[in-house]
């Protein structure tokens, strides 16, 4: 059973956290609250660990600039809202983390971006490219082109499938409360440490009130708690009004509720991979690319694939044959299956010039790969 030390230890050997903010937060002092973010940033990267900020606030600061008394109640009113708010938010965002050395990245991101596999492919290619690059990726939903059937519902719960994208160790999910209590907090309840089974711990005491700012209560935490889970990534909720609200969890603090998964998040993705998904085509691998594979845990590199079978796109599944036709293995294909045959027997060295532009090495990456 791992503990916040362990945890602890795991984010600053160059992990990931995804931090969630709240409108609630964002509209008792925007600037202030970034502001805090923003040295959050910095005190994580000094420590080793990244950090993605997912925001809210766009539509609240949209509000306020148009002088409206209220949140606007049809969706082209919170689309227009939106739309007022974004260019301010990021703008405070900017200048915050510009303040710690920090490039900030905006990413606004639809239900449709991490639903269409290519789509979620290219999402998470450009969210890593910006953490490699040392940037802090800010990330919203795009409420100015979302509708129902395109929204994530809060942004909680978009936190919690970012956590997916950018392979997430962490989710921090700030609030204005202290974390998940067993009751009412005013009526003296107690704030619970962390949750191990969210099913029984948890849902039963989360409720279901909503804020008039936001559109997320403890319920919705509580659900992107389950979601992060199941990509095997720890949750933390905590009050986004104390000092240090991020890293006290990297430095092993007691603070907030921390909900465990059940699975690690490499367990997680190889089970998905094998069992949830259908290949699609099939590589034929030559002997020294399955010793590779099998003994020595590497990736599949191009010079080793001898066929491609079937028709499939960049980001499928696909199985790994021997040349005997023996399936041993599955894995996510970096290319479609017409790029896999031209480079297939390739030195990665040649691949520019095969492919046109600069692709990487691995045709599966042994993160994409299971052994069956």
């Amino acid at each position: 059973m791992k503990t916040r030390a362990e945890l602890a230890a795991q984010l600053r050997s160059g992990g990931v956290v995804v931090v969630k903010i709240g409108s609630r937060l964002l509209a008792e002092d925007a600037e202030a609250r970034v502001a805090v973010l923003a040295a959050e940033a910095r005190a994580l990267a000094d420590r080793g660990v990244r950090a993605v900020i997912v925001t809210s606030g766009a539509i609240a600061l949209g509000v306020a600039r148009l002088g409206l008394a209220e949140r606007p109640r049809t969706m082209p009113g919170l689309q227009a809202a939106a739309a007022v708010g974004q260019g301010r938010l990021m703008q405070i965002y900017e200048r915050a983390l510009a303040g710690h050395g920090l490039a900030c990245g905006q990413v606004l991101l639809t239900h449709d971006d991490v639903r269409d596999r290519r789509r979620y492919l290219n999402a998470r290619h450009a969210l890593g490219e910006l953490l490699r690059l040392g940037a802090v990726p800010v990330i919203n939903e795009n409420d100015t082109v979302s509708v129902d059937e395109i929204k994530f519902g809060d942004n909680d719960r978009l936190a919690a499938l970012v956590t997916s994208l950018v392979e997430a160790d962490a989710l921090c999910i700030l609030t204005d409360v202290d974390g998940l209590y067993d009751g009412d907090p005013a009526a003296g309840a107690k704030l619970i440490p962390e949750v191990r089974d969210i099913d029984r711990e948890a849902r039963p005491v989360a409720g279901g009130a909503r804020s008039g700012v936001g559109t997320g209560g403890m319920a919705s935490k509580v659900e992107a708690a389950r979601v992060a889970g199941r990509f095997g990534v720890v949750t933390l909720v905590a009050s986004g009004r104390r000092a240090r609200p991020i890293t006290s969890l990297v430095d092993g603090e007691d603070a907030g509720t921390v909900f465990w998964p059940s699975v690690s998040r490499l367990q997680s993705r190889k089970h998905w991979i094998a069992y949830a998904l259908r290949p699609s085509g099939a590589l034929v691998v030559d002997a020294g690319a399955r010793r590779a594979l099998t003994d020595g845990k590497k990736s599949l590199l191009p010079s080793g694939v001898k066929a491609v079978r079937g028709r499939f796109g960049q980001g499928d599944a696909v199985s790994v044959l021997d040349e005997a036709g023996e399936e041993f293995a599955r894995g996510l294909c970096a290319f479609d299956s017409d790029e896999a045959e031209q480079i297939a027997g390739r030195r990665t060295s040649e691949l520019e010039a095969l492919l046109g532009y600069r692709a990487v090495e691995e045709v599966i990456h042994r993160d994409d790969l299971v052994l069956l």
